[in-house]
């Protein structure tokens, strides 16, 4: 049963949604190529893993943040970091440069559904400065978008179900928490739009514009490309995205990464793929280091093996790709 919690975000409809269609096309089924590029590490808190999406001419497709497959039988959540194996030890990171900014917290939205924080850190590995507008109230210098589900309970708190990093194009997504979990936690990362490496991958962001009815942003790219986010769902099963990209993505170009880590099957924000090579074809399922490349319509960034750190973590999902289809 759905608790008091769950907020659904219904699709828009009439001009609304023909704004996710192109001109003159219509929707055509897409699968995409997911390479895996990850690397050695002995750091839980470092992401090794980048799992590269391509394709050619695709325009739309969602992703999901789920809970994993094992979180009935979690008995503790462990969210703490762990810098056992790592060279640093929860400053910045050693290889990363460091720009200094004023830090600060702005709310953006107060709404009956959502509440909207932008937050300026006092150091950010990138000097980029990218305009955020929510209604009346904007900014320039937030690395962090926050956005927070109310519950129609008055004695809940807004859980913060997304965060988007303006400055490198980052976005992490995760369901509402069940309740004996609190807060939650993040576990991968991804980046949508045209991907390029500025020592890690990085999306260059030229200017964000919020609407919170219904929930979507509206991302304008440094290279003139666009996309169209819409919130579809948040809800103790799932936070999802329904993306429209323009122009249509180029083979050669990632349109999305995932970043993760991975450092064994029991000590992993994913540790094993799911994917359908096509909509209607039979799962299947691999541990991440086997994989080198796949073919999927559908693709889960996943863990069945329960982790030793950010146990609760979501998994992470592509599909609904689609390719723009002249009539």
């Amino acid at each position: 049963m759905a608790s008091s919690l769950q907020l659904r975000v219904l699709a828009a409809s009439g001009t609304a949604a023909l704004a996710f269609w192109f001109t003159g096309a219509s929707a055509a089924p897409a699968t995409v190529i997911v390479e895996n590029k990850t690397r050695p590490t002995a750091c839980a808190e470092e992401d090794n893993v980048s799992m590269v999406l391509r394709g050619q001419g695709i325009t739309r497709f969602r992703v999901e943040a789920l809970q994993p497959a094992y979180i009935d039988k979690i008995e503790k959540d462990v969210t703490a970091p762990d810098f056992s194996g790592c060279n640093f030890d929860g400053g910045t990171h050693p290889t990363d440069p460091s720009y200094k900014f004023k830090p600060r917290r702005v709310v953006l939205h107060d709404g009956p559904q959502w509440m909207i924080v932008g937050m300026t850190l006092p150091s950010f590995w990138r000097p980029n400065r990218v305009p955020v507008r929510v209604g009346a109230r904007s900014g320039n210098d937030f690395h962090l978008v926050q956005v927070f589900a109310k519950s129609r309970e008055k004695d809940r708190k807004p859980m913060e179900a997304l965060v988007l990093y303006p400055a490198d194009g980052y976005w992490r997504l995760k369901p509402l928490p069940l309740a004996r979990f609190g807060d939650g936690v993040y576990g991968s990362s991804f980046l949508m739009g045209p991907v390029q490496d500025a020592g890690r991958p990085v999306v260059n962001i030229s200017s964000i514009s919020i609407q919170t009815r219904p929930l979507s942003f509206r991302l304008r790219f440094a290279d003139g490309g666009s996309a169209s986010v819409k919130v579809a769902e948040i809800s103790e099963a799932r936070t999802a995205l329904d993306v429209a990209l323009h122009p249509p993505t180029q083979k050669s170009q990632p349109f999305a990464v995932l970043r993760s880590m991975y450092v064994s099957a029991d000590n992993a924000d994913v540790s094993e793929l799911d994917w359908r090579s096509t909509r209607t074809a039979e799962p299947q399922t691999r541990p991440l280091p086997e994989i080198s490349s796949i073919e999927a319509a559908q693709v889960r960034f996943a863990r069945t093996t329960p982790s030793r750190h950010n146990t609760s973590a979501p998994d992470i999902r592509f599909g609904d790709f689609e390719t723009a289809r002249r009539n």
